[in-house]
């Protein structure tokens, strides 16, 4: 038996602990309120929220409306009541005619709405003397009252005893009203005004206000409309998934007119019109759980009604201390079960992800030729020492996970970004758009031999990160320019003289190998076959050089260019000629307003620094 108590209260620890939050009263992904108005279901804020069109709310300026009448301000929805509250225009009549007031005596017609005006929570009222009555759209009284003359002012409290105001309820349902005055002014004077409104009776008797005041602003006054559901639009609800809905008929004088709703039980709260909207009050749930019934009595509470736990043998008393010690254990113990599952949860997605990127980078190390470095580490240690292989966790940190405020240039094969690294150097990094899997070899071998450069007109290179999916190469920072600003952009104050270009040439090449700029190869090698490679050098160098000159060194930077190995010449050989150049060279004065000569239309498409060389395209773009 006491196991069966424990289990029930497993069961229905999820009611106590639901019942003390904040119920919804909307369609999920919806806003249940506007401003201070509570938008329960099937009304909803916004076409998507609601169950018809009738039911749509506008919230603007914290303040909702129903568009579908007239934009009528909405001030409240009760789901007990089956009401909305609105602000509706007051009904007046003056005998003065100039005043500026409309003397048509019209009223409300809510045409082929679902809604009807209460004759549960409104009353009409007459204020000022006279006889007025209310009529429906075919012109039968539905109501009326006359009011004793004197000319004492209406008091504010809203107490009407017949005397200058009068009041009465309406005997059935209406779709639409007018009023009609009689004897207006028999005391009042010239300019006499009668007020007549059906009224909200809670707002009415609650408020401060009068017909005479509201007029005078061209105000409106609070009235309660009931709201109806068709069958096809009743008949989906679950009213509380325990069929708590009703149908009736609404008396509208000669006929009637059935109409369904859902009604909240007294143990429950929150939204019978949503699936699962229902709640278990806080005290019944724990009168089931100690194995009762909830008893409701009437009663002056807030809601009037009391609840009495009860159970077969008669009330449930002197329960309370062990019941909550028991209710506290299982609480703590459940929610602490639940706090340790979801840290074991997120542990194991932590290991889970990091065993992943670690299976990643060792896929992707060997991939970009890892094994290919550690073989040449193992046949020369010496040579692969100098090669730092950086972790793709140091570079991320460095260019703050590559960061586009980091970019310091794009080109045609990769990105170049500025970074810092542990120790307080700054590196350029570049990260390649693509990798060729049939170069990593020549990737490899070149990455080990320019990590042994180590010359001023060289930038230097640090290393390389193979973890990523495509290579990461590391430089050195070049924080004044590129070779191509001074040589194209004019950055020195002096222009670089053929002289120098060729002491700048030599000097690299004896160190190193040329990379193979496949544009700018391919443009040389085109003006080379077409007789007119004169159109690509430099405007100064031609004016400096002679055509022999130039012309040498256009032929050593073909043969350079020869497919096949075996006819290509040694970087040696390459150095030895381009010095002899020098040597023979006698160099003129450079005029410093030197302009660039076009040799052809072909001149202004040429294009620098997409270059595909390791070690060409990243010094070219390092520095910028």
């Amino acid at each position: 038996m006491k196991l069966f108590r424990v289990y029930q209260f497993l069961i229905l620890l999820s009611s106590i602990t639901a019942s003390t939050e904040v119920p919804s009263y909307s369609k999920a992904g919806c806003e249940d309120t506007c401003g201070n108005v509570t938008i329960p279901y099937p009304f909803g804020i916004g076409a998507k929220c609601s169950i018809n069109k009738w039911y749509v709310v506008d919230c603007n300026s914290s303040t909702p409306y129903l568009p579908a009448l007239n934009h009528l301000e909405v001030l409240g929805v009760s789901l007990k009541n089956y009401t909305v509250t609105v602000y509706a225009p007051m009904i007046y009549d003056c005998q003065n005619q100039v005043q500026n007031r409309s003397q048509i005596i019209s009223g409300m017609d809510l045409g082929r709405s679902p809604f009807f005006f209460s004759k549960k929570q409104n009353k009409f009222v007459v204020e000022v003397c006279a006889t007025a009555f209310i009529s429906d759209s075919i012109g039968s009284t539905v109501a009326g009252c006359s009011t004793s003359c004197r000319n004492d002012t209406i008091s504010e409290s809203n107490n009407c005893f017949g005397i200058n105001c009068c009041e009465t309820t309406i005997p059935h349902y209406v779709k639409s009203y007018k009023m009609n005055f009689m004897g207006l002014g028999r005391q009042g004077g010239e300019g006499a005004c009668g007020y007549a409104f059906l009224v909200d009776k809670n707002s009415y008797v609650e408020g401060s206000f009068s017909g005479q005041y509201i007029a005078t602003d061209n105000g409106s006054v609070p009235i309660s409309l009931l709201w109806t559901l068709t069958d096809n639009e009743f008949n989906p609800l679950s009213c509380c998934n325990e069929g708590y809905g009703f149908r009736d008929e609404l008396d509208l004088g000669n006929v009637t007119l059935p109409y369904h709703g859902c009604y909240l039980p007294s143990q429950y709260d929150g939204n019978p019109y949503l699936f699962s909207g229902c709640y278990v009050k806080e005290k019944c749930a724990r009168c089931r759980v100690r194995g009762g019934y909830c008893v409701y009595l009437q009663d002056n509470g807030d809601d009037g009604l009391k609840m009495n736990c009860s159970t077969n043998y008669g009330p449930y008393n002197n329960f309370e201390s062990k019941s909550s010690q028991l209710g506290v254990i299982l609480g703590v113990s459940v929610s602490m079960g639940l706090l340790s599952l979801a840290t074991i949860i997120y542990a194991l997605y932590k290991v889970i992800k990091k065993t992943k990127a670690r299976r990643q980078r060792k896929k992707f190390f060997k991939r970009n030729g890892g094994l290919l470095l550690k073989q040449q580490e193992e046949a020369d240690p010496s040579l692969v020492d100098k090669a730092i292989l950086f972790t793709s966790r140091e570079l991320e940190k460095a260019t703050d996970y590559f960061n586009e405020n980091r970019i310091l240039c794009r080109g045609g094969q990769g990105t170049v970004y500025k970074g810092m690294l542990v120790d307080g150097r700054i590196v350029a990094v570049k990260k390649s758009k693509v990798v060729d899997e049939s170069q990593l070899e020549q990737f490899i071998n070149e990455v080990v031999i320019l990590s042994q450069v180590n010359h001023r007109n060289v930038v230097k290179l640090l290393g390389c990160c193979l973890e990523t999916e495509v290579p990461l190469l590391v430089s050195e920072f070049i924080s004044n320019g590129t070779l191509y600003d001074r040589i194209h952009n004019g950055i020195d104050e002096f222009p670089i003289s053929l002289n120098m270009r060729l002491q700048i040439a030599t000097e690299p090449i004896s160190l190193t190998r040329f990379g193979e700029n496949r544009s700018l190869a391919t443009h040389f090698m085109l003006a080379m076959e077409e007789g007119r490679v004169m159109s690509i050098f430099d405007a100064m160098v031609i004016r400096e050089g002679t055509r022999d000159e130039l012309m040498s060194v256009a032929n050593v930077a073909m043969r350079c260019l020869f497919l096949n190995g075996k006819n290509r010449p040694t970087m040696k050989e390459v150095a030895v000629e381009l010095e002899a150049i020098r040597m023979s060279h006698a160099p003129s004065v450079v005029q410093p307003n030197t302009g660039q000569v076009i040799y052809g239309e072909e001149f202004a498409t040429l294009t620098y620094g997409d270059s595909t060389s390791t070690f060409l395209s990243f010094s070219n773009n390092s520095g910028q």
